[in-house]
């Protein structure tokens, strides 16, 4: 209660402080006066009870890519869009997309148990109890196998956890792991656990995270019992996202042999999700060292890490095949610029009946897409193209969009503006990431936009969050990572991108499970649907302005201030490293670490470390410092006031300048990932690393590449503020 008051006196404080200023960025005199005066009866033309509608027949039936109801709901989306005046079609890929034939799970030794994985059917929810077309609980892109060994605990299963397990003494070479959900992306647990040498890899849902520790569980509450489990691919996407086979190339090919061994992103070590009500009799039955402190869940006992003495055996079949992936997209075109496209995504599909993910995104875009159609019937057209897409497959691996995207990458890189993202969308707070140039144009959406509980506007309650929360309580955008389908747009073509949502006041324990249901939604997410309504509001605005916008509404300053951060945070990372290593090293050399008295505890000694060099990061101070001079002379730069002539070349020099930050040959051992600036970490999955090349080089120990990337990391920014420079420059005559 206290948080929440200090919460509710930080708005008061952002609400009073705030000025008359109602400007919109790339809009000026006559131009911002039009779209004001469109905005100002928008919100009355927005409508709750057809997302209502919509999301109920939408997850009426399991529609998960390759199935008949997934194929049903692409084209009742594409007959709505059309009756609201868009040019719509379907575009089909094929995939490949495994679906399981045999999943057994069972401990041999000290007891005999089988797991049950299944997901009972739950009384009030209407859909819980269909099985037709159900997909059953497992992880897609595991590979086939039947492997038996001792149990090991790995907490999380990340890097640090298997470092942590060694200092331990344990090994986990031909063991099976069981880890909790958390920590990372669920695809880097086997990828660990197999460069580890682990033979199988079990992934659990711990209570501690989504169960009875956080609140009642459904049907009770929101949260997950205990017989539910997480589905989820396990594909190695920070290599590649999209179909395994066809990587850089739309799988358009419905009639080719798939070969899951032709597959880089396929795992190399079966894996499967259970609930916790499946592994708690594995848990309990583990011996070895007490868990670290840090590593306990919520289960009533004990936490072991082993190995043994339980033993299990994992078997695993799947039916690898290619599934049709049906992508809606819809058009309308631009009254003077038709060239230039606004591209505004959600996807359709689910892991079953995906209320909350990613349905309710799905009918905030449809409701945007509603109103802009209400709003051309009356007279309006957007200057540049609007395109609304529908993706299908998203869930298993960003399918939809990234085969899409790879095979109309030359249109894209040619004409796309910007993309907005949304996926699931609940209570809360506004959030946002992407783009840091795009900070303006979702402040001022935010702005604009009524929040459903505190009738301020969401981004005074965004503001006031941060505040509360020791943030600066301007607007920030994080980077993006990946986990959604804006990451072929951002990381491989390099098209300005943001992914945005409200969401931290729901009861959503149900992420991936039969139970993210409709009846679940309306009753612990958002249950009138304000939070979906107010998604298409903050949407619809975004979309308006990039459509009608004298000026692209991309800033180049707040790019050149996350350089520096970020050029100040691996300078400071490599600093932080080296101090810690010499500390580390003379602690060791002087013998300050012992072995335990009790040999149970298998304690081992540490090694001596390399000593970390003194790295030369002038090319990227340099190239931070010359961004930083470039954004000034690009934001100063008055469009409005050019010739026609000069005003489009400087637009067009704008649109495609995030291209300048894509490096041909990719980053290292993943050249799919071709932006400087972010990507997936290659051992956090969704999370993102910033300057991923240099971060992960130096993270990894790798000082050589460390040094090649920071060269060329530099080199890249350094044409990126040429880039800027040029444009600003021929735009004023110099």
């Amino acid at each position: 209660m206290k948080k929440m008051a200090v919460l509710f006196l930080a708005l008061q404080m952002i609400v009073s402080a705030q000025g008359p200023e109602r400007g919109l960025v790339g809009f000026r005199g006559e131009s911002l006066a039009r779209e004001q005066k469109l905005e100002s009866g928008l919100d009355g033309l927005f409508q709750r009870q057809g997302q209502q509608e919509w999301m109920k027949r939408m997850t009426a039936a399991p529609h998960h890519v390759g199935s008949p109801a997934s194929r049903a709901v692409a084209e009742f989306m594409a007959e709505q869009f059309r009756a609201w005046g868009y040019e719509t079609t379907i575009e089909t890929f094929y995939p490949l997309f495994p679906t399981p034939r045999v999943r057994v799970l069972e401990m041999t030794a000290p007891e005999r148990f089988t797991a049950k994985l299944e997901e009972p059917a739950v009384e009030g929810d209407a859909t819980s109890g269909i099985k037709a077309g159900n997909l059953p609980v497992y992880n897609a892109y595991s590979i086939d196998g039947d492997v038996s060994g001792e149990l090991v605990y790995v907490n999380y299963g990340v890097p640090a956890d298997y470092q942590r397990l060694k200092e331990m003494g344990v090994d986990v070479k031909g063991k099976i792991v069981i880890a909790r959900y958390g920590g990372s992306w669920r695809g880097i647990k086997p990828k660990v656990a197999a460069e580890n040498g682990a033979v199988g890899c079990i992934i659990y849902s711990d209570p501690s995270g989504d169960g009875y520790f956080q609140g009642d569980v459904y049907p009770k509450g929101g949260y997950r019992p205990a017989d539910s489990a997480q589905r989820g691919s396990v594909m190695d996407m920070p290599v590649y996202p999209g179909d395994p086979l066809t990587p850089g190339v739309g799988a358009t090919d419905a009639k080719r042999t798939p070969d899951p061994k032709q597959a880089q992103t396929v795992t190399k070590i079966p894996v499967l999700p259970i609930s916790y009500g499946d592994a708690t009799p594995l848990l309990r039955a583990l011996g070895g060292r007490v868990a670290p402190e840090a590593w306990r869940g919520a289960l009533p006992f004990t936490y072991h890490v082993g190995p043994g003495p339980a033993k299990v055996h994992l078997k695993l079949e799947f039916d690898w095949k290619l599934a049709p992936a049906h992508n809606v997209v819809a058009r309308m075109k631009g009254s003077e610029k038709p060239d230039e496209w606004v591209l505004r995504g959600n996807h359709h599909d689910g892991w079953n009946f995906g209320a909350a993910d990613p349905i309710s995104g799905m009918v905030a875009v449809m409701e945007e897409a509603r109103v802009l159609g209400e709003l051309a019937k009356k007279g309006w057209r957007p200057k540049r193209t609007v395109v609304f897409l529908g993706w299908d497959g998203e869930e298993p691996a960003l399918l939809g969009s990234t085969e899409w995207a790879e095979q109309h990458a030359a249109e894209l890189q040619k004409h796309a503006v910007v993309y907005i993202n949304s996926d699931s969308t609940s209570r809360g707070f506004l959030s946002a990431a992407g783009t840091a140039g795009l900070e303006k144009l979702v402040a001022q959406a935010g702005r604009d936009v009524t929040d459903p509980q505190t009738r301020a506007s969401t981004l005074e309650r965004w503001s006031a969050r941060r505040k509360v929360n020791g943030q600066a309580d301007e607007l920030r955008l994080g980077a993006l990572g990946s986990g959604s389908d804006y990451t072929v747009f951002l990381h491989h073509l390099g098209i300005p991108s943001l992914n945005f949502g409200f969401g931290g006041e729901d009861s959503y324990g149900v992420y991936h499970s039969n139970y993210d249901s409709y009846d679940h939604f309306v009753r612990f997410v958002d249950p009138d649907f304000q939070y979906t309504l107010a998604t298409a509001q903050v949407g619809a605005r975004m979309v308006l302005r990039l459509a009608n916008a004298d000026a692209l509404p991309v800033q180049a300053a707040p790019v050149a201030r996350q350089v520096s951060q970020w050029t100040k945070e691996v300078m400071e990372l490599a600093e932080k490293m080296r101090k810690e290593t010499q500390k580390r090293n003379e602690m060791i050399r002087a013998g300050a670490f012992k072995l335990a008295a009790d040999p149970r505890l298998h304690d081992v000694l540490p090694e001596v470390e390399g000593e970390v060099p003194y790295l030369n990061f002038a090319p990227l101070e340099n190239a931070a410092a010359r961004l930083e001079r470039a954004a000034k002379l690009v934001d100063q730069v008055d469009v409005a006031a050019l010739p026609a002539e000069k005003a489009a070349k400087f637009e067009e020099a704008m649109r495609v300048a995030e291209q300048r930050l894509l490096r041909e040959e990719g980053l290292p051992r993943r050249p799919w990932f071709k932006h400087v600036l972010h990507a997936p970490g290659f051992y956090t999955g969704y999370g993102v690393k910033t300057l991923p090349g240099v971060r992960e080089a130096i993270e990894q120990r790798n000082w050589k590449e460390a040094e090649e990337q920071i060269g060329k990391t530099g080199a890249t920014i350094n044409g990126y503020a040429e880039w800027l420079e040029k444009a600003a420059m021929e735009a004023s005559g110099r």
